[in-house]
Formats: C-alpha cells, sequence, structure tokens
C-alpha cells in the first residue's frame, strides 16, 4: 500500500478517490502501528506515511462494532477478526485484503454479504478498476 506501483497503492488511491474505506478505532490503530515500523523507512518518507493516515482519517467511513459482531470469531488468527467485524459493522461488500488468513475465509463469509478479495483481484472489479 504504500509504494507507488503495485496492487495494494492502486487500489488504496481508488478507494480515496472514488469510494470510501472502512475504519474501526482498532484497524486504525494497527496500521498506524504497522506503518510507523522501520522497515518501511527505505520504501516511503515519514511525511509520505502521515499523509496517508491523515487522508484514510479524512475520507473513512468510521464505524463502531457491536458487542454481537464483536464476539464472533473467523479467522485461525484472532487478531485479523477486527477487519472482518469492521466490515459487517459497516454492511461493506467487500474486505480487500493480502492476508492469507483471511483470504482462506472468502467462501465461508458470503452468506454474510462480505467477500474477501485480494487487492488484485478487487482491481479487476468495475468499482475499483482505474479510471482513465
Amino acid at each position: 500500500m504504500l509504494m507507488r506501483s503495485g496492487a495494494p497503492a492502486l487500489l488504496s488511491r481508488q478507494v480515496i478517490r472514488h469510494g470510501q474505506p472502512v475504519l474501526t478505532v482498532e484497524t486504525f490503530e494497527e496500521l498506524k502501528q504497522r506503518l510507523w515500523k522501520p522497515k518501511f523507512d527505505r520504501y516511503v518518507s515519514m511525511e509520505d506515511r502521515k499523509q496517508l493516515l491523515h487522508d484514510l482519517d479524512a475520507v473513512a467511513c468510521w464505524v463502531d462494532v457491536t458487542r454481537t459482531i464483536s464476539e464472533l470469531a473467523f479467522s485461525r488468527d484472532a487478531e485479523d477478526d477486527k477487519f472482518i467485524h469492521a466490515a459487517l459493522a459497516a454492511g461493506a461488500c467487500w474486505l480487500v485484503t493480502g492476508d492469507k488468513d483471511l483470504l482462506v475465509l472468502s467462501e465461508s463469509l458470503l452468506s454474510s454479504g462480505v467477500r474477501i478479495i485480494s487487492p488484485a483481484d478487487a482491481l479487476q472489479l468495475p468499482e475499483f478498476s482505474p479510471r482513465l
């Protein structure tokens, strides 16, 4: 998502420009924690990371996850459930992720109305394909 090219970066820009990312306090906190890791220093400046967080914060659909939703377990990695909870709370159609633990749940979540797809697959959808 941080690099200028590649599916995650293209998709992130498309969603910020033409859609609305869904965030919860928990998902935003995880993103912030990951963005500050030194391993990203060689790829993107701190200023660009701050700008990304600012842009996401400004355009996001912020949702509160109900207790009923937060008690649901989906992933073998319980830390990943917060992303599914956010999608369910927002009534989102898609959960776009590169996380393999979430991608394997795609079929099992279809009945809930959430489609889990990779960034590359999302860019193939008319809703997310880059506009000229």
